[in-house]
């Protein structure tokens, strides 16, 4: 089954993801992708023990698309958890196929010309050509906090806000 999901959520495991999307997609398996939060072994250690029973690895992008691509990962139904758009797009450029792409939480980061374009998603110029990109791969890019929320095309949000 491989990836049923991924969420670009720069907050990565919290209590909405292994509440309520987990369950809400059916994943077994949920994957923390950054190629530093990987090197990271506070993070390593931390984020699985957020999960809340839920498997979780943490790895980086060329891990992420090895193990989705090997037998175990065929076999499980696996939600990434893409820290950043550059994240989930270097996902896509290397061969991944989600399901789904959720655009979840993007909290604003301090030094950035950034844009609210929801209460929870700031979006940088950068970002949002990033957002572009992935459309432009053929996926449609969701947003909504809950897996309950109406979901909303985030690439005309982005219009509407001036991206």
């Amino acid at each position: 089954m491989a990836v049923v999901h991924m969420r670009i959520d720069n907050r990565l495991i919290h209590g909405q993801v292994t509440v309520t999307w987990v369950q809400a997609v059916g994943a077994n398996h949920m994957v923390v992708c950054n190629d530093k939060v990987a090197v990271d072994p506070i993070q390593k250690l931390m984020l699985p023990q957020a999960a809340r029973g839920v498997k979780t690895s943490v790895l980086s992008i060329a891990d992420t698309l090895a193990y989705c691509e090997s037998p175990q990962g065929q076999a499980e139904r696996i939600m990434v958890l893409a820290k950043f758009p550059s994240d989930g797009l270097a996902l896509l450029e290397g061969g991944l196929q989600p399901q789904e792409i959720n655009v979840g939480n993007q909290a604003p980061i301090g030094g950035t010309k950034f844009k609210m374009v929801t209460n929870s998603v700031a979006v940088t110029a950068e970002d949002a050509a990033v957002y572009s990109a992935i459309a432009a791969r053929g996926h449609a890019l969701t947003y909504k906090m809950m897996p309950s929320d109406r979901s909303g095309d985030f690439l005309q949000l982005l219009a509407q806000k001036g991206f």
